[in-house]
């Protein structure tokens, strides 16, 4: 009887001692960059809460910001995992060895959005570089203005490429504001300058059903040009618990979450937000490259 009142003893402490010291040590943190567009939507708080159900000690630390900014972070060593949507960009620090293991796990598209007036008649365009040829020319003549993000972001690197592909720099003209912030900031300065702007479709529909950007209403969308492919990356250099539970977060966004992310946002908006990536992985993939150079 005695030995086995000194056993129950000996557990109830091995217990007591395992629940002090992961008292002591707290949650595994893990930084995570990623693109605003992911954040201000609301969908990785959304996951996160999800992903902590079966993982309560792992404590995801998002830091939003553009997704050029989080890549350079990355290669920092400042977070173990990146959600970002700039093809070439990713390309270029996967080259570098700074993130690796990328897998798409999510698209949308961008939209061209502006005053309801449309005074550079982008409703009319064929095509988005039609639509950015008409708004330059209307900026020339003073008639109209353009807000961009300006911060190496996935929407700014979207925008300049569009630039590109209708041969036109708007960079320095009077009409074209560069804000070097987030897309929820830009679309406000779009919204109060009764500019035209760049954004992914999400945001603007968070933004818009919110009530924050009543100035602005969607004039041109839709089309591959458009297409909008959201990834995540590990970091090589992040070791240790962080690196097995970004992996582990990682997984579940690319196999787990893809039925909550398609419906993320219906009942509220009456469309997602965001399209899991697991029924046009191929196509995407094919996209991606195109959209990375090669």
């Amino acid at each position: 009887m005695r030995a086995k009142t000194i056993a129950a003893i000996a557990v109830v402490l091995i217990v007591v001692a395992a629940s002090l010291l992961m008292l002591e040590s707290g949650p595994v943190r893990v930084r995570i960059t990623t693109t605003t567009s992911l954040y201000a939507t609301g969908l990785l708080d959304y996951l996160g809460d999800q992903f902590r159900r079966n993982h309560p000690n792992v404590e995801l630390d998002f830091i939003a910001v553009g997704s050029g900014e989080a890549l350079r972070r990355a290669k920092q060593g400042d977070a173990c995992m990146v959600l970002v949507h700039a093809p070439s960009l990713e390309k270029r620090y996967m080259e570098e060895g700074a993130i690796a293991e990328g897998r798409i796990f999510a698209y949308n598209y961008f939209i061209i959005a502006g005053p309801p007036s449309d005074p550079a008649n982008v409703k009319e365009a064929k095509s988005p570089v039609d639509a950015f040829k008409r708004i330059y020319e209307a900026g020339e003549k003073g008639r109209a203005s353009f807000a961009s993000r300006g911060d190496n972001s996935g929407t700014h690197v979207k925008e300049l490429s569009v630039w590109s592909a209708a041969g036109l720099d708007p960079r320095g003209k009077p009409w074209y504001m560069e804000t070097g912030s987030g897309m929820g900031a830009t679309l406000l300065v779009a919204n109060e300058k009764g500019a035209y702007v760049l954004s992914d479709i999400g945001t603007f529909l968070k933004y818009s059903k919110d009530g924050k950007i009543p100035g602005l209403v969607v004039l041109f969308e839709g089309g591959d040009e458009l297409l909008n492919i959201y990834s995540v990356y590990l970091v090589p250099s992040c070791t240790g618990e962080e690196a097995k539970y970004a992996r582990a977060f990682a997984d579940f966004v690319v196999k787990d979450a893809q039925d909550l992310i398609a419906h993320y946002g219906v009942s509220k908006y009456g469309q997602p937000l965001f399209y899991p990536a697991k029924d046009k992985l191929d196509w995407l993939r094919e996209r991606w490259q195109a959209l990375a150079g090669g």
